[in-house]
């Protein structure tokens, strides 16, 4: 018995909810499939499927059984492409889909160094905040700034993108320094559009989530122009360390509310298919998260001189 293979077909059975249409597609005979299914049942003494003559059922068991199988079956199929693309020489258009303040800062290092690697193949670059259908779109990759992927999507994990309240020594001076989140109530916020709720602000209090009403003269949907404010005296902001972090560490702005954080995001590579994943997007994959492992250059004002 081909273990493998009878894994494939009980996969096939339950995602086509029939044997016939699964045994087409696996090119044998539904009485083959229906034969292969049951002596899996038999080697694992368990019943996985209940058959009635309208419908298949998934049992506890082989609901359990269903998802192991797909993940090692996609592991399994992630090795043999591995292997089997190894040898490529990465050619042609890589599309990629990228944040636009992370792009312009912290992405020209590693494309720069893709492009040296593999000479053969051309970037195009769309830098966009708008979270764009990677499939409608033609993008063959996009970094994604965020807590949460769509289920839809590939997702690798990159980097942790930490999230401050900051603001200058200059307005600090000026307006006092907020020792709470309801002193936020008398200060300068600057905000972002786009926030889910942009009349307030949350926050992670040593007794639970915290969320407090602010107000400001300045509102944008780049943190660009929110960091240029705050560094003139304008505010406090609210911005990941990958904006900040540098003038952080030289003094230019100062952290506040150190007892109440902020939920911190992740950097993430995302594209729409595990499935003949091309060598373009593999190696690009590869040489992001070579990049990002190492010390980020944004966070260095937390490890001090």
């Amino acid at each position: 018995m081909d273990v493998f293979q009878a894994m494939r077909m009980f996969t096939k059975v339950v995602e086509l909810e029939s044997f016939s249409r699964a045994a087409q597609q696996m090119g044998i005979s539904a009485t083959a499939a229906s034969r292969q299914v049951a002596d899996l049942e038999a080697r694992l003494r368990t019943r996985l499927l209940q058959r009635t003559t309208r419908r298949i059922y998934l049992t506890d068991q082989g609901r359990s059984y269903y998802e192991r199988c797909t993940r090692i079956l996609k592991d399994v199929e992630e090795a043999e492409l591995a292997i089997s693309s190894a040898a490529e020489n990465p050619r042609g258009v890589l599309r990629i889909n990228a944040p636009l303040s992370f792009g312009l800062h912290h992405l020209a290092a590693p494309f720069h160094e893709y492009m040296t690697r593999y000479p053969d193949v051309k970037l195009e670059v769309s830098l966009t905040d708008t979270i764009v259908d990677l499939v409608e779109a033609g993008h063959d990759l996009a970094l994604r700034i965020t807590r949460e992927v769509k289920t839809t999507l590939i997702a690798r994990q990159l980097a942790p993108v930490r999230l401050v309240t900051c603001a200058s020594p200059a307005y600090l001076k000026r307006r006092g320094m907020p020792h709470t989140p309801d002193d936020l109530r008398l200060h300068e916020c600057l905000h972002h559009i786009d926030d889910s709720q942009p009349g307030s602000w949350e926050f992670k209090g040593p007794t639970g989530s915290v969320r407090v009403p602010i107000q400001g003269t300045l509102s944008t949907n780049n943190g660009d122009l929110l960091r240029e404010a705050a560094l003139a005296g304008r505010g406090i902001i609210r911005e990941p360390t990958f904006l900040v972090g540098e003038d952080l560490r030289q003094g230019r702005l100062v952290t506040l509310l150190p007892d109440y954080p902020l939920t911190p995001l992740h950097l993430y590579a995302v594209y729409p298919s595990r499935r003949y994943l091309p060598s373009t997007v593999r190696t690009l994959i590869n040489l992001l998260v070579e990049h990002f492992s190492r010390p980020l250059t944004w966070d260095a004002w937390m490890r001090g001189p």
